[in-house]
């Protein structure tokens, strides 16, 4: 399906398609939806990507949203393209892998032609985005069910870690990255690992500018978390020339603010402290809030009610989110968190 849209000088030809995935063995076809809008003028392109893990579903929404927004007022210049539903055999069954092959999509790329069920399939996917080589990769997740909306960039490789950076800055393509990120107006937190085989470390490998959004909890549309993927989007689209000012004035506030310590600044991904006790997890901070070192952020309690241990933090953070399970037990991670680097 095809369409040229036009208001005033702006217009975006819109155009809906599908890849082909696999033939099942009662020979129907699995497929692979896939979106892209073009500008009258030429620019950047931009990549969104969702739903790579099959539960993780507030993506989808925000890329329909997204398109919505341009079908209806255009794009300025450049494309747009987006894999709004990267692991349908997942979705279907809201698991996070690939259920026939029990794969992690996230950990399969760049992907083989001639390898497993997810190494073809993110083949496909990679293949196709670089093609285009796009200015920016936007991959949207989901985390934890009581998570805050924030950007993640991924870590950088000692070989790339200058010894002087203001403010947690990187060279090259990853101070261009957080830049990127930053321009979303929500927290920006660096990921304490680096994931070899997910899609936008495998892209960065092939010199595309990629960082992850992660919306909220998965399994359900969050229409606040769908609100905030939108303007921050939106705002990117701007900065990149791609979408009018006009446009985004007119997505709704979502009443969602930074707090000022944090505001232009890079925090660091913690899931520490671990608790030490097993028992029953009562949260003292919710997601959003800061704290500071030695502040009580959690208490355990035994099943007659008996206070067995006072979690506290380790660093001046953000709290992120907090564990899926009201259960505790030793060495395990209860709430996550974006860390000041002072206090690393």
């Amino acid at each position: 399906m095809t369409g040229a849209l036009q208001k005033g000088r702006m217009k975006a030809k819109i155009h809906y398609s599908f890849l082909k995935i696999l033939t099942g063995s009662d020979l129907s076809r699995r497929r692979l939806p896939y979106m892209s809008a073009r500008g009258d003028n030429p620019g950047p392109a931009v990549w969104l990507t969702a739903c790579c893990h099959g539960d993780e579903v507030g993506g989808i929404v925000i890329i329909q949203e997204i398109f919505r927004i341009v079908r209806k007022s255009g794009l300025t210049s450049g494309f747009l393209h987006a894999f709004p539903l990267m692991n349908p055999i997942g979705f279907e069954a809201m698991s996070r892998h690939i259920p026939l092959s029990r794969e992690d999509l996230n950990r399969s790329f760049p992907g083989k032609a001639a390898g497993t069920l997810g190494e073809r399939l993110a083949r496909i996917i990679f293949e196709t985005i670089i093609q285009t080589r796009p200015a920016l990769v936007i991959d949207l997740h989901t985390d934890w069910t009581c998570s805050l909306p924030y950007a993640l960039i991924d870590a950088t490789p000692p070989e790339h870690r200058p010894d002087q950076q203001p403010s947690g800055g990187t060279a090259g393509i990853h101070g261009e990255i957080a830049s990127f990120a930053l321009g979303c107006g929500l927290p920006v937190i660096r990921d304490s690992e680096i994931l070899h085989r997910s899609l936008s470390q495998s892209l960065l490998r092939e010199g595309i500018r990629s960082f992850t959004l992660e919306m909220g909890e998965s399994y359900v549309i969050n229409e606040k978390n769908i609100l905030v993927g939108v303007k921050s989007i939106s705002n990117l689209l701007v900065n990149l020339g791609m979408m009018d000012v006009s446009v985004t004035e007119g997505v709704r506030d979502t009443g969602y603010r930074l707090p000022d310590v944090i505001s232009d600044r890079i925090l660091e991904y913690r899931q520490r402290p671990y608790s030490s006790s097993s028992g029953i997890l009562r949260f003292l901070a919710k997601p959003g809030d800061m704290v500071s070192p030695g502040q009580p952020v959690a208490r355990i309690y035994n099943a007659f009610g008996k206070l067995v241990e006072t979690m506290r933090a380790e660093y001046t953070a953000m709290v992120l989110g907090h564990a899926d399970s009201s259960m505790a037990y030793p060495g395990m991670p209860v709430m996550a968190f974006g860390c000041l680097k002072q206090d690393q």
